[in-house]
C-alpha cells in the first residue's frame, strides 16, 4: 500500500519480534488464538493433546510481532509469546 506521506520517525521505529509458546495439554482447541492472530501465524495441528483436542502450532514463526493477542484471548492460558531480541533472532 502506498501512502502519500511518511511519518518523520519511520526509520526509528523497530518492529518487535516474538516467539510463541504453546502449552499443549492446557489447550481445549477453541481456535481463538488462530482466529485473532493479526499475522495468521497459527494453525490447528493434526495431532491430539491429552484432552483430545487439536492444539495450535506455529506455522510461520518468523512473522510473530509479539502483540500478545493470543495470550490475552486464550481462556485456558495455554499460549504466550516472548520478545526475541534482534541479536538472538539473527542466529
Amino acid at each position: 500500500m502506498a501512502f502519500w506521506r511518511v511519518p518523520l520517525d519511520a526509520q526509528e521505529i523497530q518492529i518487535t519480534r516474538g516467539e510463541v509458546h504453546i502449552i499443549d495439554d492446557r489447550c481445549k482447541g477453541c481456535g481463538y488464538c488462530i482466529e485473532f492472530c493479526p499475522k495468521d501465524i497459527l494453525q490447528f495441528s493434526d495431532r491430539f493433546n491429552r484432552k483430545g483436542y487439536h492444539p495450535p502450532v506455529v506455522a510461520r514463526p518468523g512473522e510473530c510481532v509479539n502483540c500478545h493477542y493470543c495470550e490475552i484471548i486464550c481462556p485456558e492460558f495455554a499460549i504466550y509469546s516472548v520478545e526475541v531480541h534482534p541479536a538472538t533472532a539473527l542466529k
